[in-house]
This record gives structure tokens, sequence and C-alpha cells, in this order.
């Protein structure tokens, strides 16, 4: 098990923006799928939620996601190549900054291209949750946080107030 120690905001490689992944199966691809994978399920077991995750979030900056929902695991160089006009509204939250919630607009539905883990072209058409989350990991590799993308600048929240806007 390689459970890495997740990053928080205000660590700059948080800001970096990750560079594509060319040799699929090497080692250090292969260690950082696995590295994200174990470390994504320890957070689920010890916390009971959580879907996605993102290189930069445990100090890597290879364009590798890593998703638990929709039937995906490893997402590597995703791209957004379509996105509905539709917009929600939703309280995200970030491994990064677990304390805050931030109200962002996201697109209801998206297409994404990637590669998968034996490096197969692929895309994928998402709505919905799978989409907003593939939306918020996508930003976590090009350095965008969901903070940059609050809706207004009262829509950044500590957790524990979220109850008394109910």
């Amino acid at each position: 098990m390689a459970v890495r120690k997740i990053l928080l905001l205000g660590n700059p490689i948080l800001r970096t923006r990750c560079s594509a992944v060319k040799e699929f199966s090497s080692k250090e691809t292969q260690r950082t799928i696995v590295d994200l994978r174990d470390t994504l399920d320890e957070f689920r077991n010890r916390h009971g939620f959580g879907r996605g995750i993102a290189a930069p979030q445990i100090g890597a900056t290879p364009s590798i996601i890593f998703i638990r929902l929709g039937g995906l695991d490893a997402v590597i160089n995703p791209k957004v190549i379509k996105r509905s006009t539709q917009m929600i509204e939703l309280w995200d939250d970030c491994f990064s900054f677990p304390d805050i919630l931030v109200k962002v607009r996201r697109h209801k539905r998206i297409e994404i291209s990637y590669v998968d883990e034996s490096g197969e072209r692929k895309t994928l058409k998402a709505a919905d949750a799978i989409s907003e989350l593939l939306q918020h990991e996508i930003d976590h590799i090009n350095g965008v946080l969901a903070i940059d993308r609050a809706i207004r600048k009262r829509d950044i929240i500590l957790r524990s107030e979220f109850p008394r806007l109910s």
C-alpha cells in the first residue's frame, strides 16, 4: 500500500499545471496510479466519503486523476472536449481544504477524451455527479482549485457553518 500525504491549500504544487503522460507503462506512471488509488481508498475508509483525487494532491505532476465513481479508475491526460450550456450549482469540497465548502457553477454535461492505464485512448460522456467530479479533478491537474471557481466571495464557507444555511 502506497498511501501518500494529501497536500493542503497553500502548497505551491497544487497550483502546478501537470505535464502530459507519454509513457503509460513506465514505473513512474504506474507508481503514481497506485499511490492515487491507495491514498483515495485510505481516505474513503477513514472518512466515509471521497470520489476522486488528482496527482498534484499527492505532490506528483503527471496529468493523472483517479476516480471511484461511474466505473472509472485511472484517467490519464484528460481533456474536456464538449461542454453543455446548461449549468449546475453545488457546494464543492476538496481533500486539500477539508474544512471549507465552496459554491461553484459547473457544466451539467461534459465529454472528455483520456487515456486509460493500458494506454488506450477513450472518450466519455458524463452528466451530473460524474460530470462535476471530473471537472473538479481536471481543474486540479490544470492548477485550478474550487476556491478559484467560487460564484461569489461569500460562497466560501467553513464546513461547520454549512448546517446554518439550511
